[in-house]
């Protein structure tokens, strides 16, 4: 499966129980580049989708126990760690700044490798970071 994944520059995904931040552009970026397969997402996650045509996004609590191998997730508060070995890909949009965070992306990036990296003008950022690292 290939997890989708908001951070700052630490690392930080996830603040006293919420998003660090969102950016309408990283939305339809997401939208676009999972067009044609499934996107898994959280309950509060899909708010963050709400205004976006698309019928591929399948909300539910337990989505990365449900996903496939060819499924994307969209992880934000979530721990991916019992479910690293499912994971063959990652796309990783940075904030490209750090904010406080509770919690951080549990994922050994020693076992990916990055293999593209582009910034993009976000719509509450001047700069995001797209990274894709895979296994």
């Amino acid at each position: 499966m290939t997890v989708i994944v908001c951070s700052d520059d630490d690392m930080g995904i996830f603040f006293n129980k919420r998003r660090q931040s969102r950016d309408s552009a990283v939305t339809k970026r997401i939208v676009e580049i999972t067009r044609g397969s499934i996107l898994w997402l959280s309950s509060y996650s899909s708010q963050l989708f709400a205004n976006e045509r698309a019928d591929n996004i399948i909300a539910d609590d337990d989505f990365l126990s449900k996903a496939q191998n060819d499924d994307f997730c969209f992880v934000e508060g979530e721990d991916v760690s019992d479910h690293e070995s499912k994971i063959t890909k990652i796309v990783l949009f940075k904030w490209n700044r750090t904010y406080p965070h509770d919690m951080i992306l549990n994922i050994d990036f020693n076992n990916f490798t990055l293999v593209q990296r582009c910034d993009f003008k976000g719509t509450s950022h001047k700069m995001i970071t797209e990274e894709v690292w895979c296994r």
